[in-house]
């Protein structure tokens, strides 16, 4: 990329979510919602109105491009006063939206939902990897597989503004052979051997491995990369150390059990990855508030007590 700048990145990774799936997405969180009459529309009117996007909370703002989609979905305009990465410092004002008034407020909750989880998953990312780089490491931090069923997008996005790795997006990104594969396929080589024939050239292939003798196994079998899972901390490095002594190529990742409390003591010359499946499933939400006003006159909501 032409540029390191944080800001830049985050534009960026806007390029990576196509139109047509984010309309989908937004139009399907808006159908869960209101599948059917909207009573409150009788109260609130269609008038012009304004809203203020108000960020509660300290994190990372993540997820502009999804709020976007679902006041498009309504016909509202999103006006965005920070740029997606910014660092958020409660109370501040994040964007203003127009329309009329009862669809700014059938989007509101579905909007901020969608904001307060993305943006949490990227604070949360971001404080891993800055925990990670104080100890000089210079590895990959990661997320896993372990995403919501239907809001994966939404949640590997918020990695990467974040500044993690997403890690793949689905089964088709890597060829990942598990214990359960090897059960089924009857031992590593075999596993590994079938991993690799379905890879052919595109895709690599990691294996879990639960041992030094079984990591051993599969990099002989033509693995591209090993999964130490569940290792502590004094088990993972030399084991680490003694695979890559005699398969320098082969990538080790580190995962299982990693938190942001420990995630220093994973960290060594001899591990590429660290993966950490609470990014996506322990991090906390943000807290957000959208508040109409009258035009002239814009009251700040107060801070979130922690």
């Amino acid at each position: 990329m032409p540029s390191s700048e944080p800001w830049f990145l985050c534009v960026c990774l806007q390029l990576l979510l196509p139109p047509s799936t984010l309309a989908a997405l937004a139009d399907s969180w808006l159908r869960e919602d209101c599948p059917g009459l909207n009573f409150a529309a009788l109260v609130t009117g269609a008038a012009p109105s304004q809203a203020a996007l108000w960020a509660k909370s300290p994190g990372v703002l993540a997820g502009r491009p999804f709020f976007d989609a679902i006041f498009a979905q309504l016909s509202c305009q999103v006006s965005w006063l920070l740029p997606e990465g910014s660092k958020l410092v409660p109370v501040v004002k994040v964007a203003e939206v127009r329309g009329p008034a009862h669809r700014l407020l059938l989007g509101e909750r579905v909007a901020l939902n969608m904001l307060a989880r993305c943006s949490g998953i990227a604070s949360t990312a971001a404080t891993a990897v800055e925990v990670a780089r104080a100890t000089g490491w210079t590895g990959h931090v990661a997320g896993t597989r372990k995403t919501t069923p239907g809001f994966r997008l939404v949640e590997k996005y918020g990695l990467l503004v974040g500044g993690a790795a997403s890690h793949r997006y689905d089964l088709g990104g890597l060829v990942m052979v598990k214990d359960n594969h090897v059960v089924a396929a009857g031992g590593v080589e075999k596993a590994v051997r079938g991993a690799r024939q379905a890879a052919d050239f595109a895709l690599k292939v990691e294996v879990e491995c639960s041992s030094l003798q079984e990591a051993v196994r599969a990099a002989k079998a033509g693995a591209d990369l090993v999964l130490l899972d569940n290792f502590k901390p004094e088990e993972l490095h030399p084991t680490a150390a003694a695979l890559k002594a005699q398969f320098p190529r082969v990538a080790v990742e580190a995962s299982g059990g990693v938190t942001l409390s420990n995630l220093p003591q994973f960290c060594g010359p001899h591990i590429d990855v660290i993966s950490l499946g609470m990014l996506t499933q322990a991090a906390p939400a943000l807290d957000f508030s959208l508040k109409l006003f009258a035009e002239g006159a814009t009251p700040v909501p107060h801070a979130r007590r922690s």
